[in-house]
């Protein structure tokens, strides 16, 4: 096991994401609970920096984000936000990952989030631009920017309404009201709903099964998928043969068989 941590409690210019490795897992956690972890610059800057460190290493298969404290995040800062919007607070260079996937580097491997408590705005985008998300009973979400004279820019316009549909989706962007777990679950912005305080656990071990699998073969289903949702079906399908030279012609493909008939689990490389 391999462990990078930075577990400060900071709520100055410091710390605010924390970052450890399990294994083939990333582990990133928002840091900045006396403020319900809103998102200032730092903490997007921060944020970043741990996604594209996660995305760089070559020994990481898949990342678990989740929140210090009751709450997973209250959304943006918008007084600590408010000068910044024009100074480059949302923009990332292209070998950078947007934890919202709207610019910089397209992310290649998977990503789980574990939601607790409050999760508003900039919590919803963040989860919807991941792969798997487990909330808490607990959760109360609000895509509420029409209740602060803006309006959402994280990816709701368009995810939220891809998951939910138009007619489910809108009730809730144009008046940013409030709604529970079970609603979320309804409306396809979470995968699953837990418990109260086994949300972690449960995303650590789905997490810990996709970390398991091939990881070419995971990073080839990522991508076709995020080919579909960004350029349509039709793009997507055409593509899909083209992922199979470099697969089956892997030493995990080769691996995938002889567990198979061996009948053990097997043992994936990366290569």
């Amino acid at each position: 096991m391999t462990t990078e941590s930075n577990n400060s409690n900071s709520t100055s210019n410091g710390t605010r994401i924390t970052y450890e490795t399990q294994d083939y897992i990333c582990l990133i956690g928002l840091n900045r609970a006396d403020k319900r972890n809103a998102f200032d610059s730092h903490m997007i800057k921060q944020l970043s920096e741990a996604l594209t460190c996660y995305e760089n290493d070559a020994n990481l298969r898949c990342a678990l984000i989740f929140a210090h404290g009751e709450h997973f995040t209250a959304g943006l800062d918008l007084m600590e936000l408010q000068d910044k919007w024009d100074k480059g607070a949302f923009e990332f260079a292209a070998d950078e990952i947007d934890p919202w996937g709207i610019g910089g580097k397209l992310r290649s491997k998977p990503v789980v989030v574990a939601v607790q408590g409050t999760c508003f705005t900039a919590g919803i985008e963040l989860m919807l631009n991941s792969d798997v998300v487990i909330a808490s009973g607990n959760c109360n979400f609000a895509q509420m920017e029409v209740q602060r004279g803006i309006m959402p820019f994280g990816g709701a316009t368009v995810r939220f309404v891809a998951a939910a549909g138009w007619q489910k989706a809108m009730p809730y962007l144009l008046t940013g009201k409030n709604f529970d777990a079970q609603t979320a679950d309804k409306l396809g912005l979470v995968s699953e709903v837990v418990a109260n305080g086994s949300e972690y656990e449960r995303a650590l071990t789905i997490a810990k099964e996709i970390s398991n699998a091939a990881p070419l073969g995971v990073k080839g289903l990522l991508s076709s998928a995020q080919d579909a949702t960004r350029n349509g079906a039709g793009v997507a399908l055409g593509n899909i043969h083209s992922y199979l030279p470099a697969l089956f012609y892997s030493e995990d493909a080769k691996e995938g068989a002889m567990a198979m008939v061996e009948r053990r689990a097997a043992v994936f490389k990366g290569r």
